[in-house]
């Protein structure tokens, strides 16, 4: 397969859907979302649109992907790890490699790298000050 970089909102819908593929079959990670998100196609198109921001500069996305994670991290009883985040990049690092190349491929592994950090920065953050409330 000759391999392309990251042009357009069909290649991200590729991406995700092959990434979230293999989360979904993760054994550590799978249990996780399997438990939290129900509509997996209203996951892709929210994602999609998400990562189409993220590469393009495609205001199609206004979710709070801090709150988000929070609220799973509440769900899942406050468990969630930065391993969980060194898995969940592994598993997208490897997805942009068997699929694209290029810029764009660089910079979609690099603003996850960075997301990663910020969102369990943020989890952490989050639970310290919900014990003030306690």
């Amino acid at each position: 397969m000759v391999k392309t970089d990251i042009g357009n909102r069909s290649h991200i819908d590729l991406l995700v859907r092959t990434f979230y593929g293999k989360v979904r079959k993760h054994a550590t990670l799978g249990p996780i979302f399997n438990k939290i998100i129900l509509d997996w196609e209203e996951h892709f198109e929210i994602l999609t649109h998400f990562w189409e921001a993220q590469l393009f500069l495609k205001r199609q996305y206004f979710g709070n992907p801090i709150q988000a994670h929070i609220h799973v991290d509440k769900k899942v009883g406050h468990t969630v790890q930065s391993e969980h985040f060194g898995q969940w990049l592994n598993l997208w690092f490897e997805t942009i490699d068997e699929l694209f190349e290029g810029e764009t491929a660089f910079i979609a592994k690099n603003r996850a790298q960075k997301m990663s950090t910020m969102l369990y920065i943020e989890i952490f953050k989050a639970r310290h000050d919900s014990t003030k409330l306690d």
